[in-house]
């Protein structure tokens, strides 16, 4: 194949990142757009920098070196990235590839003045903009001084924030290429920044323009504070004015310098405002175009705009797809089941195929769109009640979005229904046996399923799953579990308001409700104490149990002594828990069945926390003291007017809370049974795809939805691009944090605690859990980091019920995700920790570490130190 050194941008187009890089791609691109100028250049090819980097094989093993470090040791990132950069700086360019960029240079004006711009293969992509990673260099003049910059730019691949970044982003040093873009510098009256989409909430149909005087690097380092234009629909909804003091210009003989602005002309416009709405209708064609919002950087020239670069917007959460033009409300399902990492398709449309309400998703995650409820004024009233219950935050982003009159229409109460309002299901009474039937029940359906589902392969499994998923959803809606659900929920509403109003008693059915019977998530938490009393009189266990590296350590364990018995405690807790994980409503997540290594260092902590029979005693202690507050608040009941009947009252809620609020979780046990079993089915027929090389490995079918997966089944054969594009995809969602609420406009709204009674510099959440707690914060945002020390306070994003093992050697619990009934919350209440959760961003206000005070009962958390 013939080397390309140099390329016109009119010969390039976004197919030839590989050859010019994302930006050189992108400028070429846009010059084909009709009605869009671009200053004319040429771009250094990527085959210039393999020729390059060719001639100093040193780079080699300098690039190996960088390859091992840690991506957290940033003296050695820094040194080793500056010695890689020397290294090519001092490279000397070959003859004819010098003579190849002067040739351009000469055709295009050999002293005019141009900007030589960095432009990596991985740059300006959909999923990682690169922006501010490499270098780029203005009012460069001359054949020398231009080959010079070539050199500085391919050098700045590996400054420290761009190799940093690429490990952030998970992308190999040794697949990014860098080309250069040698483009004449226009010199102009303004310049800028055009958002097409708001880059703050999400909204795509407000665009943002940032403009200021002279070149636009002076808005870009941040010397000046631009003046801003928002525009919604072709008309300006907004605009700041700033006092733009400094500005750059290009020196004669190269280079750029500060210049102070009249005083004057400081607080004029940079743009008038039929400029701004001109450059507003530019972008919206440039966006068309490439097919999803764009950050461009613009110039004004004689009341002429020229681009100068345009890159996808990668913050942006994207929106769900509905194929109409109507107005949309969409709420998160990861923020309810306190799940909010992305999932790979085949767990996504597994889901969807067994939930109890039709969902959509984007950027990895589920959403319900709830328009019509909120659309009509009856149903309306029940949702809000229902979602600010659990979520206050989702209340408030929700009523964020009514205030706007016309975003959600209202139609008739005859219009779609909503959620009953609580207390409006109908009474049951607290009786045992009515959970003990409903678990029987669910018990005879799993054990159905897995029966029936052992002589299903190929087309015949998935058909017979789809039926299976029936199953699942009549399980789920069974209408006497629903209603034990709502019992328990509603008892524990009732008696925190009714002892509140009564008694001013804050948050009793906290204490009301510790120990509650028949809770199988906090049972498993106290069950792997019992399994850490099983191995604790080992020493030769735990040692071995300390040097675990793989999941074989099962079959390693019987060959020291008592080992037996460790292994059977594990194998049992495995039997009945091991279907939970990490991420469980995602059915590609490993299981602990399947990853058993994932206890290891759970059981070595109780080890090390807990006294033998310390699940006994905790759970005792729990009943006792709830027992305690019943017999508390019913004595100071009667002492009251009316008394007797207040007593009566709260002690038939107290045991209704009782008898049905460890249920709750059940049916999500029952959920995530069922899963492993599908799991252990679909896997199968991976196998079979790997053996018949239609696969390359059988976590390829993950990224493929159900239906994709059955198709592939019946055809034997895939779409390995397919996969491929699935995989990035899923890498790049790890970068976007979901919103709890979305609108169809892609404005993300979180909401916001409307309160002003804690103390300045709290932070604030949901008080789920009573009680107050000082320790130290321990941030943990993966749990196989969890290092505990007695004492400590949990501080994590969000929580599941695989958690909770954690629990028990934890003080108090801080989460950014949650709600008064989800998971961190029941067991917190459960265990008696104080907790407070949907705390906003607190795994970064809050440092690993710090001292901390809990205030469960009220709310908040204080930092101490």
């Amino acid at each position: 194949m013939i080397e390309q050194y140099v390329l016109d941008l009119h010969e390039v187009d976004q197919t030839r990142v590989a050859i010019v890089g994302g930006k050189g791609a992108h400028l070429g691109e846009l010059s084909r757009i009709e009605g869009v100028r671009v200053p004319a250049g040429f771009c250094v090819t990527t085959d210039a920098f393999r020729r390059i980097m060719a001639e100093a094989p040193s780079i080699d093993d300098l690039l190996d070196r960088l390859s091992r470090l840690n991506p957290d040791d940033r003296e050695a990132i820094r040194t080793l990235s500056a010695q890689i950069r020397r290294t090519i700086e001092g490279i000397a360019l070959p003859g004819d590839l010098a003579a190849a960029i002067t040739r351009a240079l000469a055709q295009s004006g050999e002293q005019a003045a141009y900007a030589v711009r960095s432009s990596a293969t991985a740059e300006d992509l959909p999923t990682a903009s690169f922006a501010g990673q490499q270098d780029t260099y203005l009012n460069v003049v001359g054949p020398a001084a231009i080959l010079r910059h070539v050199g500085r730019c391919w050098a700045s691949l590996f400054t420290e924030r761009a190799v940093t970044y690429r490990r952030r982003k998970g992308i190999d040093h040794r697949t990014v290429r860098m080309a250069v873009v040698v483009q004449q510098l226009v010199l102009p009256d303004a310049a800028g920044i055009l958002f097409t989409a708001d880059p703050v909430t999400g909204n795509r149909k407000v665009a943002t323009v940032d403009a200021s005087f002279g070149l636009g690097e002076a808005l870009v380092s941040g010397l000046v504070s631009p003046d801003v234009f928002r525009v919604r629909d072709g008309d300006i909804v907004a605009r700041t004015i700033a006092a733009k003091q400094r500005a750059i210009h290009p020196l004669p003989a190269g280079g750029t310098r500060e210049v102070a602005i009249d005083p004057q002309r400081q607080e004029q416009p940079a743009l008038t405002d039929a400029q701004v709405v001109r450059l507003v209708r530019l972008g919206r064609r440039i966006e068309a175009h490439f097919g999803r919002p764009q950050d461009i950087e613009w110039c004004l020239v004689d009341d002429d705009f020229q681009i100068v670069q345009s890159r996808p917007i990668t913050t942006l959460f994207p929106i769900p797809e509905t194929g109409d033009q109507e107005n949309h409300v969409y709420v998160s399902v990861g923020h309810g089941q306190m799940m909010t990492d992305p999932m790979k398709p085949l767990g996504l449309s597994v889901w969807r195929l067994t939930a109890m309400a039709p969902m959509q998703e984007a950027g990895g995650r589920l959403f319900v769109d709830v328009t019509p409820r909120l659309a009509a004024p009856a149903s309306r009233a029940g949702l809000l009640d229902a979602l600010g219950r659990g979520d206050p935050l989702i209340r408030d982003a929700l009523e964020t979005v009514l205030d706007r009159d016309d975003f959600v229409p209202t139609l008739p109460d005859a219009g779609p229904g909503g959620p009953p309002a609580s207390g409006a299901s109908a009474p049951i009474e607290p009786d045992p046996a009515i959970v003990a039937e409903l678990i029987e029940r669910s018990q005879t359906s799993i054990a159905a399923l897995r029966r029936d589902i052992r002589t299903k392969t190929g087309p015949a499994l998935f058909d017979f799953l789809l039926e299976a998923f029936e199953e699942h959803r009549r399980v789920l809606g069974d209408p006497l579990s629903m209603r034990a659900i709502m019992a328990g929920m509603e008892a524990t509403w009732w008696l925190n308001d009714r002892l509140g109003e009564w008694l001013g008693e804050k948050n009793a059915a906290d204490t009301l409700t510790l120990s509650a019977p028949g809770n199988v998530t906090s049972q498993m938490g106290l069950a792997l104490l019992d399994v850490a009393d099983v191995i604790r009189p080992y020493p030769a266990v735990v040692a071995l149990l300390r040097d675990v590296e793989h999941d074989g350590f099962l079959d390693e364990l019987p060959k020291v002594a008592g080992g037996t018995e460790a292994r059977d405690a594990i194998e049992a807790y495995l039997d009945r828990y091991g279907m939970r994980c990490v991420g469980e409503i995602d059915i590609t997540r490993p299981r602990w069945s399947e990853r058993p290594t994932t206890l290891v260092p759970l059981i070595l902590d109780n080890i090390k926390l807990f006294e033998p029979g310390a699940a006994e005693r905790r759970f005792e202690q729990g009943r006792q003291a709830a027992q305690r507050k019943a017999q508390e608040v019913l004595s100071r009941l009667r002492a009251l007017p009316d008394g007797e009947h207040r007593a009566d009252e709260t002690k038939r809620m107290i045991d209704r809370v009782r008898t049905f609020i460890g249920y709750r979780e059940y049916p999500k046990y029952g959920i995530v049974s069922r899963y492993l079993v599908y799991k252990r089915a679909l896997l199968e027929e991976a196998e079979r795809l790997v053996r018949a090389n239609v696969l390359a490995e059988k976590e390829d079918v993950f990224y493929l939805t159900f239906q994709e997966f059955h198709d592939v089944v019946r055809a034997n054969q895939v779409d390995d691009q397919l996969i491929r594009q699935r995989r990035e995809a899923f890498r790049s969602y790890h970068a976007l944090t979901p919103p709890r609420v979305l609108t169809s406009d892609g404005e993300a709204i979180a909401g916001a605690y409307r309160r002003d009674d804690v103390p300045s510099g709290a932070l604030i959440g949901l008080a789920v859990s009573a009680g107050t707690i000082e320790g130290r914060a321990r941030v943990i945002l993966n749990m196989d980091e969890a290092d505990l020390e007695p004492g400590d306070i949990l501080v994590t994003p969000h929580t599941d019920p695989s958690w909770t093992p954690l629990f028990v050697a934890i003080t108090g619990l801080v989460t950014e995700v949650g709600g008064l009934m989800t998971h961190g919350a029941v067991i917190a209440r459960e265990y008696g920790l104080p907790a407070v959760v949907g705390v906003l961003d607190a795994t970064r206000l809050i440092s690993d570490g710090q001292r901390i005070r809990v205030r469960g009962g009220d709310g908040y958390v204080e930092l101490l130190s």
